[in-house]
């Protein structure tokens, strides 16, 4: 066992409490994906209240799976970045078909099963530039809270400008207060702020008449036939969605280890030679995970830092991830609820986590300008073009040509060269 020395240890009373305990912080910090993901997947023309269960779903058998096999406290759920990257950029933006883009999410987690077998996923992120890891997550996070922005109508378009400062309407008022609430809640540390934060602008919005109430608030799951089994593998297959196939995995690569390095380290598993425990299972499930979330209709599943503040609480074994995936499927009974919550509620929610993303933009050496200039290319494109892709693919590029230009080969390896050739081609393509 990873965190328990005996499974007698692992189900005394004192220690079910403790994991039940710690399941219900992780559970209240994280459970606000419940409510974005369906409103970010249902702009791609998904069904929203099947959407609402199927994210239940997907982050429920991640995270038990990943609780049994990997015996891990830690969470799973259709990642953020992610889910707008599948919508934005490929969906509306390229105009492919949600059930082809379902496809491209489908093959990543095969791929990267693939390359967990063979043991070389761990291999390639180390070999790819350390700026453009870091720029990657500031570019999507700055990506996400421009979303945020625009779903609460504080940012709006402009012909003059492009952009220009929206109405204060009740709408926007609402969103804004729903912001500070979850900014001073974050001050003080308070688990659960975002979920806090979503549930008190929706009151707000009740009281002012803006939503009204549900029929019902408990009842039977909604149907997921309008997205289960509806990926199309097939027309994922094309040469010119390999861009998007690269970005997902490229995306997940970095987003599942850097979460798990992290939360790993605040539970104090890591070796004294900088190796997580049972590293290979806890990757092979973040893939097979994105698997059953393509076949169940949603964007990649991913591990999420939010597990965190379930480590925090006590959290040590498996146990944990078991009783988070419980509460996830408890809650696609209360989906007439749910979908009561406006998509501006859930606004102040992108802002947050893209405030969190784009902090790894202190470790960006920005006194090196061979390593800042890429990087500053990556993290600005992928929000100016609404497209994660172009902006990874135009700092893979600026790299490689900025190395050879100055003669530094040392810094150049095979990876970087296959990107950057792979790169060059689908911006010819686009």
């Amino acid at each position: 066992m990873l965190f328990c020395k005996s499974n007698r240890e692992l189900f005394t009373k004192p220690v079910i409490k403790r994991e039940a305990v710690a399941a219900l912080t992780t559970f209240f910090t994280a459970a606000y994906i419940i409510f974005v993901n369906p409103d970010i997947l249902s702009l791609a023309g998904m069904d929203r209240s099947a959407l609402i269960v199927v994210t239940c779903l997907a982050a429920a058998a991640g995270t038990i799976i990943l609780g049994v096999v990997a015996n891990v406290p830690y969470m799973m759920a259709p990642g953020m970045g992610l889910n707008a990257f599948f919508t934005y950029t490929i969906v509306i933006g390229r105009g492919v078909p949600w059930q082809t883009a379902l496809g491209v999410v489908f093959i990543s987690g095969l791929m990267f099963f693939i390359l967990t077998i063979l043991g070389v996923r761990e291999k390639v992120i180390l070999a790819i530039p350390k700026s453009l890891r870091l720029a990657t997550p500031v570019g999507i996070g700055i990506f996400i809270a421009f979303i945020g922005l625009k779903n609460m109508g504080l940012v709006v378009s402009d012909e003059a400008t492009l952009l220009t400062l929206g109405r204060f309407s009740p709408t926007v008022l609402i969103a804004l207060a729903g912001l500070f609430i979850i900014a001073v809640l974050e001050l003080l540390k308070v688990s659960g702020s975002i979920i806090i934060g979503i549930v008190v602008c929706t009151l707000i919005a009740l009281l002012t008449g803006n939503v009204s109430l549900p029929q019902s608030y408990v009842s039977m799951p909604p149907s997921i036939a309008p997205l289960f089994m509806e990926l199309n593998i097939l027309d994922a297959l094309q040469i010119s969605l390999l861009s998007s196939l690269f970005a997902f995995m490229y995306v997940d690569l970095f987003d599942s280890l850097g979460t798990i390095m992290a939360v790993s380290s605040q539970a104090g598993v890591i070796t004294e030679q900088n190796t997580i425990p049972r590293l290979g299972r806890i990757l092979a499930v973040d893939a097979i995970a994105t698997m059953i979330g393509a076949v169940l209709g949603t964007s990649t599943t991913t591990t999420y830092i939010e597990s965190s503040s379930g480590v925090a609480a006590g959290g040590k074994s498996g146990l944990t991830a078991v009783f988070v995936g419980i509460l996830f499927l408890l809650a696609i009974f209360f989906v007439p609820l749910i979908s009561i919550v406006p998509s501006y509620a859930t606004a102040p929610a992108l802002v947050i986590v893209g405030f969190y993303m784009m902090r790894e933009v202190k470790k960006i050496d920005f006194d090196h300008f061979d390593e800042a200039m890429p990087a500053f290319l990556t993290l600005i494109l992928i929000p100016l073009t609404y497209s994660i892709n172009v902006g990874i693919m135009f700092g893979f590029l600026s790299y490689f040509v900025i190395k050879v230009l100055l003669m530094k080969f040392s810094d150049i390896n095979w990876v970087l060269v296959v990107i950057t050739i792979l790169s060059m081609v689908n911006l010819l393509v686009l």
